[in-house]
């Protein structure tokens, strides 16, 4: 039926149809295999009350690999055919993390976190780069922006957005009492100068531009010349500044960049909130207000409360390391809403 479906099909509709069958073929294979399975387990299970014991003996074995096999093709197979390819697996991260409630404990949890993520970056094979950084006198980091380039960067991490909180007793408490502190980070989508689909983010007669002098730490070069620039997204109200850089026109090139990936995230997350509007308990995985993690220091306890996910993993998890086991638990928990948003608009 296939050689004939490709040997007569010829007009535009024909082409669609046989490309939709090639991209089906996957997910065809599996199915078969999924039947075939199925049945050689209602077969072995007829053998498992066997009269002769080295036959029942096999008969549960292959009754367990079997058992095995098809929840395998059920819980990960199925779920990685059917949920639609990502649009944003070529995009990087941009990273912004603010430190919170809990003062000093906060900026210093802020640079435990993107120590981490550093980590997590190397042991994935991408590359990280501090755009910005606030350190504070008194140790740790105020804030930070972190960029992390490389092929399903942005995907992986973009479930990191949110309220991090920690739960240790700081180096300079005396009575050894548990603080609780908190670091908000916002990861978007990192676009850049030579992505396509920057022309249907914005247009250059709805920016405001804007340059002055720049401020704080920076020698001689400070109040020099107008070096900071201000970028406005009128229709949206979207504002980006950036001053860390030596000149105006690099720094216009880092804000147009921050600009592009905020609209970007912006654009996203009002598909992912039009997508689910009838499912409004899977809206809040975008809500960045939300406590989405704890991390116990007293009890090596790492918690993701979106999953209900607890692991007694926490040095590895600060190490950079044990973070992809969270990730992976994210990613699994998105494809099944994914699947379950399919089932409910079929």
């Amino acid at each position: 039926m296939y050689s004939q479906l490709t040997e007569e099909m010829s007009t535009p509709s024909d082409i669609a149809k046989l490309k939709m069958l090639k991209e089906s073929e996957p997910l065809q294979h599996a199915w078969d295999e999924w039947v075939k399975g199925r049945d050689a387990l209602q077969e072995t299970s007829e053998l498992l009350s066997d009269p002769d014991p080295s036959m029942r003996a096999l008969a549960t074995e292959e009754y367990t690999s079997l058992t095995d096999h098809l929840n395998t093709t059920v819980t990960q197979t199925f779920p990685q055919l059917l949920v639609p390819p990502s649009t944003t697996v070529q995009l990087g991260a941009l990273m912004e993390l603010k430190s919170g409630v809990g003062g000093s404990e906060s900026s210093l949890f802020l640079a435990d976190m993107l120590r981490m993520y550093q980590r997590l970056a190397n042991a994935s094979r991408w590359k990280a780069h501090i755009v910005s950084k606030n350190d504070l006198e008194t140790g740790g980091i105020k804030d930070a922006v972190v960029e992390i380039k490389g092929e399903g960067a942005y995907d992986a991490l973009r479930w990191e957005s949110g309220v991090h909180r920690v739960q240790r007793v700081p180096a300079t408490e005396a009575s050894g009492r548990v603080h609780t502190s908190t670091v908000a980070v916002v990861v978007l989508p990192l676009m850049e100068e030579t992505d396509g689909q920057n022309d249907e983010l914005f247009s250059m007669d709805e920016i405001r531009i804007e340059v002055m002098r720049a401020r704080g730490a920076g020698g001689q070069h400070v109040n020099k010349t107008e070096s900071a620039v201000r970028l406005t997204h009128i229709p949206t109200g979207v504002t980006v500044s950036m001053q860390d850089e030596r000149s105006q026109h690099q720094n216009k090139r880092r804000a147009f960049q921050v600009l592009r990936s905020r609209l970007m995230d912006r654009k996203l997350t009002r598909e992912i909130e039009e997508r689910r509007a009838t499912r409004l308990n899977l809206v809040r995985t975008a809500d960045r207000s939300e406590k989405i993690r704890t991390y116990n220091y007293a009890q090596d306890r790492v918690t993701d409360h979106r999953i209900g996910l607890t692991l007694m993993n926490l040095t590895g998890i600060m190490e950079g390391g044990g973070l992809q086991d969270i990730l992976d638990g994210l990613k699994k928990n998105h494809e099944e809403e994914v699947m379950e948003d399919m089932l409910s608009s079929a």
